[in-house]
C-alpha cells in the first residue's frame, strides 16, 4: 500500500506542477524513447543477472505490492513453533521431535503454521539445527557459529534482488541521455526544416532524458530501498530462530529461549511478552 501511496504522490507531484507551470501533458508522450530506454534497462538487466536473480526479483517485487509476510503475526507464529518444538523436546525427550523435523508437512505441530510452511528457505533452516541438535552433541558457541555464518549467506542472498534493482536504477538516467542523444541526431536531419519542426523534435529528445531520471529517482532506485527494508524484515526471522535455539542448547527452558528470540525482533514488530504468552498458549 505504501508503496502505491509514495508513487501516485510521485506522479501527482511532478505532473502536476509540470502543468501548473504551462507544460503540454501531450509533448511528453513519447512511446519511441520509452521503448529505447526501458527496452535497454531490461535487456542490461538480464545480461547482468543469473536466473535465480531475475526469478527472485520478480518475486520480491510483486511481494512489495502485496505485503510483505514478515509482519507481527509471523513473528508471534514462529516463536509459538518453536516453544511447541522446545517443549516437547523438553517433555518427551530430543527423540521425540525427529518425526516432526523430518516430516513438517505431517506434523501436528508444523501443520499449524501455515505461513511459517510457505516459508521453505527458513523452515528448512529450522529443521535442519533441530535435526542436528537431536542427533549430536554440538556446544552452544559452536551451533551459534555455524546459524551466523548460513545467515550470513542468506543475507547475500536475499539482498542480491535489491542490489540488482539498485544498479538499473543508477542506469537509468545514462540510458536517459543515450534516447536523448539518438533524439538530437535525429533533429538534425530537420536543419531545413521550420523552427517548430526542430523544437517539437529536441523536446521529443528531452524527454528521454526526463524519463531516465524520472523513473530512477523516482521509482527504482526507492523500490531497491523497499526491497531492502523487506529482506532486512526477512533475516531478523531467521536471528529470532538463532536466538532460541541457542538458548534452549544452553539449557534454558522453553519459555525462555523464546524470550531470547522476541528480544531479537525489530522493535516495530515485537509482540509484547504478555502479548506473545497468551498466543502461545491460544495454539
Amino acid at each position: 500500500m505504501l508503496l502505491i501511496i509514495g508513487g501516485l504522490i510521485v506522479v501527482a507531484s511532478v505532473f502536476t506542477g509540470y502543468v501548473l507551470h504551462g507544460g503540454n501533458l501531450m509533448v511528453l508522450w513519447q512511446p519511441t524513447e520509452v521503448l529505447i530506454i526501458f527496452g535497454a534497462a531490461l535487456g542490461s538487466f538480464i545480461i547482468a543477472n543469473p536466473v535465480h536473480t531475475l526469478k527472485e526479483t520478480f518475486s520480491r517485487g510483486l511481494q512489495l505490492l502485496t505485503g510483505s509476510p514478515f509482519n507481527k503475526s509471523f513473528y508471534m507464529d514462529l516463536l509459538s513453533l518453536l516453544y511447541e518444538i522446545f517443549d516437547k523436546s523438553r517433555k518427551q525427550g530430543v527423540m521425540a521431535i525427529e518425526e516432526d523435523i523430518d516430516n513438517p508437512e505431517s506434523s501436528q505441530i508444523f501443520t499449524r503454521y501455515p505461513a511459517i510452511m510457505k516459508s521453505k528457505e527458513l523452515l528448512a533452516f529450522i529443521t535442519d539445527y533441530l535435526r542436528i541438535i537431536s542427533s549430536g552433541n554440538m556446544a552452544a558457541h559452536e551451533l551459534e557459529g555455524m546459524m551466523e555464518n548460513e545467515i550470513d549467506s542468506r543475507h547475500q542472498e536475499i539482498e542480491e534482488p535489491a542490489h540488482a534493482v539498485n544498479k538499473i536504477a543508477d542506469a537509468l538516467p545514462g540510458l536517459g541521455i543515450v534516447a536523448a542523444v539518438l533524439g538530437i541526431v535525429i533533429t538534425m536531419n530537420f536543419m531545413s526544416e521550420g523552427p517548430e519542426k526542430i523544437g517539437l523534435s529536441v523536446a521529443a529528445a528531452l524527454v528521454g532524458t526526463f524519463l531516465g531520471i524520472f523513473m530512477g529517482y523516482g521509482f527504482v532506485g526507492p523500490t531497491s530501498i523497499a526491497m531492502e527494508h523487506a529482506a532486512k524484515y526477512e533475516l531478523k526471522a531467521y536471528e529470532c530462530v538463532k536466538a532460541s535455539v541457542v538458548a534452549t542448547v544452553s539449557g534454558q527452558a522453553p519459555q525462555m529461549a523464546i524470550e531470547f528470540g522476541r528480544k531479537a525482533l525489530p522493535t516495530d514488530k515485537r509482540p509484547g511478552f504478555q502479548e506473545l504468552n497468551d498466543h502461545v498458549r491460544s495454539k
